[in-house]
């Protein structure tokens, strides 16, 4: 039997985070038990985090603390539908993702294995391209979980990705 380890695991909810210390057999085993985490592992954020006490968890505890408990009842809904984790082990994703919020935008993602953007295009309704890459966002927190069943839905091909970037223009005129 492997034995547990500490991983410093983060929700990222956008505007904050939640932090808690998990007692488990790998790093994998925490990303496939909870959805929308991310295993922290940068020396500065273990530090940072040894000052804030997060909470310690053990990965079978049968209850887990509010927020957390969440996360775990969302995997355990995922794991059984066609598609859970198709993605998790890429090194590169390219996903289509249509926004009809104020302004209705068609996204082309390419996401690296960590969930975080690297490139994107976005084509607004009236069919304007515009291209940003991580030079252009402050803050880049995971856009997706790669575990998420419903993701293989939006995936397209690399090609198709390459031939929007190449036709989008720069957003802030580069």
């Amino acid at each position: 039997m492997v034995s547990k380890q500490r991983y410093l695991v983060l929700h990222d909810y956008g505007m904050g985070g939640l932090r808690w210390w998990i007692h488990a057999r790998s790093a994998r085993e925490v990303l496939e038990t909870f959805a929308e985490v991310e295993v922290i592992d940068t020396a500065a954020a273990i530090s940072q985090a040894e000052e804030r006490h997060p909470e310690e968890i053990d990965i079978d505890a049968s209850v887990m603390p509010p927020g957390l408990d969440e996360l775990r009842a969302t995997r355990d809904s995922q794991r059984g539908v066609p598609g859970f984790g198709a993605l998790a082990d890429r090194e590169v994703v390219y996903l289509r993702q249509n926004w009809d919020g104020d302004d209705p935008a068609t996204y082309l993602v390419e996401i690296g294995r960590d969930g975080r953007r690297i490139r994107q295009v976005e084509t607004s309704e009236d069919g304007v391209a515009t291209k940003t890459d991580a030079a252009d966002w402050p803050f880049n927190p995971p856009l997706v979980d790669l575990f998420d069943p419903h993701l293989r839905d939006q995936e397209i091909d690399r090609d198709e990705f390459e031939r929007a970037w190449a036709g989008a223009q720069w957003e802030n005129g580069r």
